[in-house]
């Protein structure tokens, strides 16, 4: 009995040290943000991007913290690192119209042009549907979806009545479906977040070879800023295709990931 109660006071121990630390790194984080908040009130933007770097050191992440960061490093003139992390926000909340504006300001600095492929309408239609909301909120639409099937069922089941038994048996029906396309949606989003398959250019001018090596054949010529599809690796180079489906080979050194 001595031994457990020991094992219970030293994990209780322990949970309250690990909630004390978390609560103080909150504190901190609250501090790093009131203050780069107000460096970049006062127009001391490298000072404010030092506080929101900070905020990132610490394993926080959210789309206002990146479209900050963005806003801070575009004032003091970095557009490379203004548009990695409004991409980034914009990877967080796809479907906000302050991150696609900035973006797009952000994006006329850019000296490469990029003729997109077109893409059917059906296609362009799923992924602006794909886009109005996070992972997170998906998954949430997904799950109530599928519990207020679940009460249906219930009813389908046990409901006398054959009107009833009808309404739910076909309203369940488009209610599951539902929930397969909404946790589709999730799963898409939540895969943006986690392969981080695409990446901005950094240095001021590359050329893009046909191989992994420096004797590779030249391709074609891209510059800074430009928002690269990563399509595959070796060593230290990286296959990259661009919106209008050219591919090649550049230094993996010239490019961050989103």
């Amino acid at each position: 009995m001595k031994a457990k109660k020991y094992i219970y006071n030293y994990i209780g121990i322990l949970v309250g040290i690990i909630l004390s630390l978390n609560s103080l790194a909150q504190e901190d984080n609250t501090q790093l943000w009131e203050k780069a908040n107000a460096y970049y009130t006062t127009e001391e933007y490298q000072q404010a991007v030092l506080m929101y770097e900070q905020i990132l050191n610490t394993g926080e992440e959210s789309a206002k913290l990146y479209f900050n960061l963005g806003n801070s490093y575009y004032k003091s003139g970095d557009i490379n690192n203004a548009i990695l992390n409004f991409e980034r926000a914009k990877v967080l909340a796809p479907h906000d119209e302050d991150i696609e504006f900035n973006l797009r300001i952000a994006n006329q600095y850019v000296v490469t042009s990029i003729d997109e492929l077109p893409q059917p309408f059906f296609l362009r239609w799923r992924q602006s549907v794909v886009n109005m909301y996070p992972a997170d909120s998906w998954s949430v639409i997904s799950i109530s979806a599928f519990l207020v099937f679940l009460f249906l069922l219930g009813l389908f089941v046990f409901s006398q009545k054959v009107f009833i038994r009808r309404l739910s048996f076909w309203a369940g029906i488009l209610l599951i479906v539902f929930s397969a396309f909404t946790f589709s949606f999730a799963a898409q989003q939540k895969k943006k977040i986690v392969e981080r398959n695409q990446a901005i250019v950094f240095c001021p001018r590359v050329t893009v070879k046909s191989s992994p090596t420096q004797t590779g054949t030249d391709l074609f010529l891209i510059y800074e800023g430009l928002k690269v599809e990563i399509t595959d690796s070796l060593t230290t180079w990286t296959e990259i295709k661009l919106a209008d489906g050219n591919e090649g080979w550049l230094p993996d050194s010239c490019i961050v990931k989103i």
